[in-house]
């Protein structure tokens, strides 16, 4: 179910912006973020740029979807967690953000996300995975030889995509295990009688908090990121 697929391409397609034809850009000529050689190879063989910029909404959603969020298998990636995947993928290709979403979690990184990385990205906590893929973004950003002419704005755009990757990774707490109480007359190891676990208390408390925490994480990652750009820009 691509449960969050319309919102992380609204996101998207929000920091793509409309036409670009900068000749500092390795893509080239751009529309919403989509390429004229993939506009070419996935839509229109031959077309021109002024085909690329009367591009529909709906082939750019095409384009996002098959070439992009299905690639990174965002449909199976945790909530927040989809969305700074596809978002790399758009912004340096779907095999590099996966292999820094392998990084990540801790398996082998091949480039090509099945179900290892989805299981491994599923047992960790998402908010976790998320800056930990964000730093690494960043960090390879900052090796590209063209950092000195888009770094600004790439470093604006993976702040952005961190905070409002871990919103969407709030909005679905895990669900509270409920321990099995022991049988009647069941003891312990040394013979005394086995006490039985608290059971959870029904509610949203416990997911508000939780909530709350990572919302808090994020705002401070935003911080922390802001001062770090602000003085390593006082050295360049």
């Amino acid at each position: 179910m691509d449960r969050n697929f319309a919102r992380a391409l609204a996101l998207v397609l929000k920091s793509e912006g409309g036409w670009s034809d900068n000749l500092a850009d390795p893509g080239g000529a751009t529309m919403k973020g989509v390429t004229l050689a993939s506009f070419r190879r996935y839509m229109k063989a031959g077309a021109t740029k002024a085909d690329l910029r009367a591009i529909s909404d709906a082939q750019v959603a095409t384009v996002y979807r098959r070439f992009y969020w299905d690639a990174v298998l965002g449909a199976e990636l945790p909530d927040g967690v989809d969305h700074a995947v596809f978002d790399f993928a758009v912004n340096s290709g779907p095999g590099r953000a996966a292999k820094y979403l392998q990084a990540a979690v801790g398996v082998a990184q091949d480039g090509r996300i099945g179900p290892v990385t989805v299981a491994a990205a599923k047992a960790k906590p998402a908010g976790v995975t998320i800056d930990a893929l964000c730093d690494g973004r960043l960090a390879f950003l900052k090796r590209l030889p063209t950092w000195a002419t888009f770094g600004r704005g790439w470093s604006d755009r993976v702040r952005s995509v961190r905070v409002q990757a871990l919103l969407m990774s709030a909005q679905r707490p895990a669900a509270p295990v409920t321990a099995a109480a022991p049988p009647r007359g069941e003891t312990s190891a040394n013979g005394a009688p086995a006490v039985r676990p608290a059971q959870p208390t029904p509610g949203g408390k416990a997911a508000a908090a939780a909530g709350i925490l990572v919302l808090m994480a994020g705002a401070l990652a935003a911080v922390r990121h802001q001062v770090a750009d602000f003085f390593g820009s006082l050295f360049r």
